[in-house]
């Protein structure tokens, strides 16, 4: 082994993987998904759009999307192994990214050689009625089952109320989950390459993706940034409430970003979508309240750090347009879950063709010299 490896902590700056699922220029503020800008794809594609999208490389023709739609529709309803473990989970008070995580573990997929994409089907299909079912079992109600007659967005969101959502919470789900549907390598998306390289299951990827998205540092933030914005309470407080947050040292939730140096652009679609589902007067204070403390943030944060160029990310408006729709604090993430799980899979398709384990090399730091002593001499 060679010390004079240079080591990238966090692998920083290294080319892992060729990719033609999402690109993302951080230097430009730029994201596209699979030959589109964000822009593009986000505000007018049906979900189910987006997943052919993905995995198959094109965007569905009339005949292909109703087909694609009632495959998914088909596979919705959980196996009662997976409902009974979400009932236990329940009687734990377990948070619902660890119910996610081992209710995931439950599903089975069967390869598929004539039309590989169909393997995701049944995963895709299921990870919603997984997260709506454990919502309502842990706030003590019985699950609604899934409905054919309704799209991937709509059926989400009536498994979570038990209502038909309206055209304008259909399409602020879609245009939310077509957004964060898939970002370069991130950790998550690593971890599912990985695992898939190894030559394991589609399932165990997914598995262990949930697995790092689940920590704070990769999807745990949106909840955070709309409690900021809720303390504030009014316009009169940002500046001073912000300003001593920032005497303190702390972070703003929701500004600011490791990849994109300048504005994210997730956050644009996302305050665009925001702004047309706030338009029918749903808490609209608070909408008006967010933008307010948004540009107080932006302001604030160039005085203080002009060196650090940080914008306004992903999980503002993520937060604000999840909140929009009635979705509490405790589902944003398993709610990313609900779509980033079509970009996992993507993935794990991608690097089943490349057909090579990823394995990185370390270098050691450690002693070199140590000689073993017997126990009774330690």
């Amino acid at each position: 082994m060679n010390d004079e490896m240079i080591v990238r902590s966090g692998l920083e700056g290294v080319v892992a993987a060729s990719t033609a699922l999402s690109g993302v220029d951080g230097e430009a503020g730029e994201l596209v998904i699979a030959g589109f800008p964000l822009a593009e794809l986000a505000p007018n594609a049906t979900f189910e759009e987006t997943i052919h999208l993905l995995w198959k490389g094109d965007l569905p023709d009339a005949d292909s999307l109703p087909d694609l739609r009632e495959s998914l529709a088909a596979a919705r309803a959980l196996p009662p192994m997976t409902l009974q473990l979400l009932r236990e989970a329940a009687t734990l008070r377990l948070p619902a990214m660890d119910a996610l995580r081992m209710a995931a573990g439950t599903l089975i997929t069967t390869p598929n050689d004539a039309d590989p994409a169909r393997e995701g089907i049944p995963i895709a299909a299921r990870v919603p009625t997984i997260v709506a079912a454990y919502h309502r079992l842990a706030s003590g109600h019985d699950p609604i089952a899934p409905r054919a007659d309704l799209g991937h967005s709509a059926n989400y969101l009536h498994m979570l109320t038990g209502s038909e959502p309206d055209a304008a919470a259909v399409r602020g789900l879609d245009t939310y989950l077509n957004t964060v549907v898939d970002h370069g390598l991130n950790a998550s998306t690593f971890t599912a390459r990985v695992i898939t390289s190894t030559g394991s299951d589609l399932v165990s990827a997914v598995v262990g993706a949930v697995g790092a998205l689940k920590g704070p540092l990769h999807g745990g933030a949106p909840g955070p940034a709309l409690d900021m914005v809720f303390e504030i309470g009014t316009a009169e407080r940002a500046e001073g409430y912000l300003r001593e947050k920032l005497e303190r040292g702390e972070r703003l939730m929701g500004f600011g970003h490791r990849i994109y140096k300048v504005r994210d652009p997730r956050a644009d679609v996302l305050a665009e979508a925001s702004e047309k589902l706030f338009e029918d007067g749903r808490d609209r204070a608070i909408y008006l309240l967010a933008r307010d403390v948004e540009s107080t943030a932006l302001r604030l944060l160039a005085e203080r750090k002009p060196e650090r160029r940080l914008q306004t990310n992903v999980e503002f408006y993520t937060a604000l347009l999840l909140h929009g729709l009635s979705l509490p604090t405790e589902l944003f993430t398993p709610t990313f879950a609900v779509s980033r799980v079509v970009g996992w899979i993507a993935h794990a398709f991608e690097q089943r063709r490349a057909g090579r384990l990823i394995r990185p090399q370390s270098v050691y730091t450690g002693a070199r010299d140590n000689r073993w002593i017997p126990i009774e001499r330690r």
